[in-house]
C-alpha cells in the first residue's frame, strides 16, 4: 500500500505527525509513507524511518496557485493508494485530488467535500490532543485510539552530529543547558529574556553551558541572553539561533543535558530526541501540543485570561509570561537534573 501525506506547514506540527506515520505503519506493516511537505522540513522527515521520501512542495504557506497544485497533483497520478491530508485549508486537499488518488483522507475543515471522500468530523472533546487528531486518520472512522500513544523520535547519524560539533567548535566536556527563547507564532509565546538570562547564569555558575537554538530571527534575544550575563561567564555561552541549519540544530540538540523553551517547533524537536525539558508556556496550552518526552515539567501560570491562544496579549501585559518568575523554571529544571542523576 502506498500512502501520500500532505504535510502539516509548522516545525513542531511536522514533528508530532511522526505518530501518524507510526500508527499507519502498525495497521499496514508494509506500506510506504511519502510525505508531501516544504523544503523545509526535509531534516526532521529524514529523520523518520517510517517515511520512504520527502516530496518537497514549492509553494509557500498560505499560497494559492491552482496552476502549480494541478501540475504537481497530475504528476503524482498512478503512484498512490491512499492521500492523507493533515493541514485543514480547502487548498492542501487540491493535490490529491488532482492525482486522482482512490482514497482521500482527512478532516472536514474548510468545506472540503468534493476534494476528500474520506471525510471525517472531528469531535474535539473525543481527541483533545493534536497528535490524537493526526493518528485518528491513520484508522477507519469512530476506532478508539489505544493508549499508550505513541511518541515521535528523530534518529541521529553520529557522523552528521560530530560534524555539526567541529563546525561550531564545540565541546560536550561540560553539562549543556539548551535554551530555545524565539517562538514563530508570536510575542505571547515568548518568555522574556532577561528570565532565560537568569537561568543561564545560574547554571553557568554551576559549571554549565549554554547553547541557544532558533532562527536568524531569535539571534538577537541570544544577543541580549548573553549581554545580560556577568563578563566572565558570557565565553560559556553559545548564540546559535540562526547560525545552524535545521538538520544541524536537530543534531545538536541531540547532544544537550536539558532544555528550556517556549511552546515552539523546537520544543518537539527537543522532545523528539527524548531531551530532559521545562517547557514555558502563556498563550497556549499543554492539554492540545504537550511535549512528548519522558522527562517533561510543565511551568505555567494558569491566568484566567490564559491560554488565549492569540498571536499577541490583547490586554498588553503578557502577565501570563512577565509573571512566571525564573525560581518557578530553576526549580523545575533541578527537579528534572536530580530525576536524570538518580536514573
Amino acid at each position: 500500500m502506498k500512502i501520500l501525506v500532505v504535510g502539516p506547514s509548522w516545525v513542531g506540527d511536522m514533528v508530532m505527525a511522526q505518530t501518524l506515520f507510526m500508527c499507519l505503519r502498525e495497521e499496514h506493516p508494509d506500506c510506504a509513507i511519502d510525505v508531501l511537505a516544504p523544503e523545509w522540513s526535509r531534516p526532521i522527515l529524514e529523520r523518520m524511518p517510517e517515511v520512504r521520501e520527502a516530496l518537497s512542495f514549492p509553494l509557500g504557506h498560505g499560497a494559492l496557485d491552482i496552476k502549480i497544485r494541478k501540475q504537481i497533483g497530475r504528476s503524482l497520478q498512478g503512484k498512490y493508494d491512499q492521500a492523507i491530508v493533515l493541514p485543514n485549508s480547502l487548498k492542501s486537499a487540491l493535490v490529491p485530488y488532482f492525482a486522482k488518488i482512490a482514497k482521500r483522507t482527512g478532516w472536514k475543515g474548510e468545506m472540503r467535500y468534493i476534494l476528500l471522500n474520506d471525510i471525517r468530523k472531528l469531535d474535539k472533546t473525543l481527541y483533545p490532543l493534536m497528535i490524537e487528531r493526526f493518528m485518528a486518520l491513520a484508522y477507519p472512522k469512530g476506532e478508539v485510539l489505544v493508549h499508550p500513544y505513541p511518541k515521535p523520535h528523530l534518529e541521529i547519524d553520529p557522523t552528521s552530529q560530530q560534524q555539526a560539533l567541529t563546525i561550531f567548535n564545540l565541546q560536550k566536556d561540560k553539562p549543556i543547558l539548551a535554551l530555545c527563547p524565539g517562538a514563530e507564532f508570536g510575542e505571547a509565546k515568548k518568555w522574556p529574556a532577561e528570565y532565560y538570562a537568569k537561568v543561564a547564569e545560574d547554571k553557568i555558575a554551576a559549571g554549565w553551558q549554554v547553547w541557544i537554538f532558533g532562527s536568524k530571527n531569535d539571534y538577537p534575544v541570544g544577543e541580549t541572553i548573553r549581554n545580560l550575563l556577568p563578563n566572565e561567564q558570557q565565553k560559556h555561552l553559545y548564540n546559535l539561533a540562526g547560525q545552524t541549519s535545521l538538520a544541524q540544530a536537530i543534531d545538536l540538540l541531540a547532544c544537550v543535558s536539558a532544555v528550556v523553551t517556549n511552546d515552539s517547533g523546537l520544543m518537539h524537536v527537543a522532545a523528539a530526541l527524548n531531551r530532559p525539558i521545562v517547557a514555558v508556556y502563556g498563550s497556549t496550552s499543554p492539554q492540545f501540543t504537550p511535549p512528548l518526552a519522558d522527562q517533561v515539567e510543565i511551568v505555567r501560570l494558569g491566568l484566567d485570561c490564559s491560554p488565549c491562544f492569540q498571536r499577541t496579549c490583547k490586554f498588553g501585559h503578557y502577565n501570563c509570561l512577565k509573571q512566571l518568575k525564573p525560581e518557578s523554571v530553576e526549580t523545575a529544571l533541578d527537579k528534572l537534573i536530580h530525576v536524570k542523576q538518580v536514573d
